[in-house]
Order: structure tokens, then C-alpha cells, then sequence
């Protein structure tokens, strides 16, 4: 666990631990490491005072929306391997996945651009939906084959999750969120996120990638308590804090 600067955070208020998340749907670690983080909160005692806000992050940004292009040729193209060199890759993948209780289907994978599926995420914070949507659009793009890029698929993936069908469609046809992503995008830059899933604890602690639960959870018992520390023990009878003695003066008490 590294620390980030500058700081462009607001501290978690008292007896709250905010945690950033930068990822992107398109991501197969991304997936795991939001299983791994939320194994890691299972048993945290403070859990329900653990506020998740996730933050866009395109791993390929000029990545078109159709894309007939298998994820086995685009990995074999991408890192100089064969084709049966990139399958056990993805084999690889889809056991480290299965690890965590997903299931990846990379044979089927819609390989799309994403930027229209992160503002739907922005759309859906604001109706208290950002984690339900997150983890939606990463079923459908790993597991399910769905074209994420696609507006009236996005729409149709929104209404099961309980947001407006009609209002998706107006604000990602407008661009109304899309600043938004941007703005992610650039503070990830400023905070030198270079790859995701990237985890920033309390404003504080940066973790990169898609640690294990046992580390994530050290983090989580780390930073809160550096931020809500445990009251003091009092030693000895409240009689002998009442007095002067020792060289250590009580402010009296008021009756």
C-alpha cells in the first residue's frame, strides 16, 4: 500500500471510510477486484460505514463500438502471441475469475468502446444505483456477451436495475454525463492511475490492481485507525483523575 500525492481528496468524515475505485468495464481484473474487495468488507466490522464511489477509467478510448474482432485475436495482436497462446491466456483468466465465483465467456465477448456505458454509472449515482449498475455492466460485457457501447442496450441493462428507460436515453444521447468521465479520467491522470482496478483509501492509500481479499482488508483495518482512532483507556479510579497528583491537574468537575 503506497501513498498518493498530491491529495485531491476530502477526508472521510468521522466514523466513515470512503474508498475511490478507478476501473473500466472492458476490464477482466476489474471484475475480480471488485469480488475481492467486497469478500474483504464481508467480515470489516465497519462495513456499513464504508462508502464505495466508483470512477472511470477507458482502457481504450478509441476503441470503436462494433468491433467484429475476437478477444483472442485482439490479445494475439496485442502481445505478439499466437492464437493458441492467447486462448491460454484467457483460459488463464476465466480460472482466476472462477476463483472469485464469476464466469467469464471471452468467446463471447462484444468487444466495444465504453464511454457511453461510464456516464450510465454517473446517471445511476445519482439515484443511489452506482454500485448495482457497475456490476451489471460487468456481467453483461464478461459473462453475458451484451454490447455495453450500444444506447438501447445500456437502456434495457438501466430499467433492470431500476432506473428510467427514457431518461437514459435522453442524457446519454445528450452527453450530459460525459464530463464527468472526463474529469475521472483526469484526476486519474494527476494521480499518476496508469492502470485499474485502482483503489484509493480515505483520501489517503493508493493499492494498485486486483489485490487479494486478505490484503484489501489489512488496508481497510489500516485506514481506519489512522482515521477514527479508539478513545483513550482511562487508567485508575475517576477519584484520581479528580485530583492533583503526579504532576497531572484534572479540570475540576462542575456540580
Amino acid at each position: 500500500m503506497t501513498a498518493t500525492a498530491p491529495n485531491p481528496f476530502t477526508p472521510s468524515a468521522p466514523g466513515k471510510l470512503r474508498v475511490d475505485i478507478w476501473s473500466d468495464i472492458a476490464c477482466p481484473w476489474c471484475y475480480i477486484g471488485k469480488r475481492r474487495f467486497e469478500t474483504a468488507l464481508q467480515d470489516f466490522p465497519q462495513k456499513d460505514e464504508v462508502e464505495v464511489v466508483w470512477h472511470s477509467f477507458e482502457l481504450d478510448p478509441s476503441a470503436p463500438v462494433e468491433n467484429p474482432s475476437s478477444m483472442r485475436d485482439v490479445l494475439a495482436r496485442k502481445y505478439g502471441r499466437t492464437p493458441a497462446q492467447a486462448q491460454e491466456m484467457m483460459d488463464s483468466m476465466t480460472g482466476t475469475a472462477a476463483g472469485e465465483g464469476l464466469e467469464y465467456h471471452f468467446e463471447n465477448t462484444r468487444l466495444t468502446n465504453t464511454f457511453l456505458a461510464h456516464q450510465l454509472i454517473h446517471l445511476a449515482a445519482e439515484h443511489g444505483r452506482q454500485d448495482a449498475m457497475k456490476e451489471r455492466l460487468l456481467l453483461a460485457y464478461m459473462s453475458e456477451g451484451q454490447n455495453v457501447g450500444d444506447l438501447d442496450t445500456l437502456a434495457k441493462l438501466a430499467q433492470e436495475v431500476g432506473l428510467d428507460g427514457s431518461e437514459i436515453s435522453t442524457a446519454l444521447e445528450s452527453g450530459k454525463y460525459a464530463d464527468d468521465v472526463r474529469q475521472d479520467e483526469a484526476q486519474a491522470q494527476t494521480l499518476g492511475i496508469s492502470g485499474v482496478p485502482f483503489f484509493v483509501l480515505g483520501g489517503k492509500y493508493g493499492i494498485s490492481g486486483a489485490q487479494g481479499a486478505e490484503v484489501l482488508r489489512g488496508a481497510l483495518d489500516q485506514v481506519w485507525a489512522e482515521t477514527n482512532p479508539a478513545p483513550l483507556t482511562l487508567l485508575g479510579s475517576a477519584n484520581e483523575a479528580e485530583g492533583c497528583e503526579d504532576g497531572q491537574c484534572a479540570v475540576p468537575s462542575k456540580n
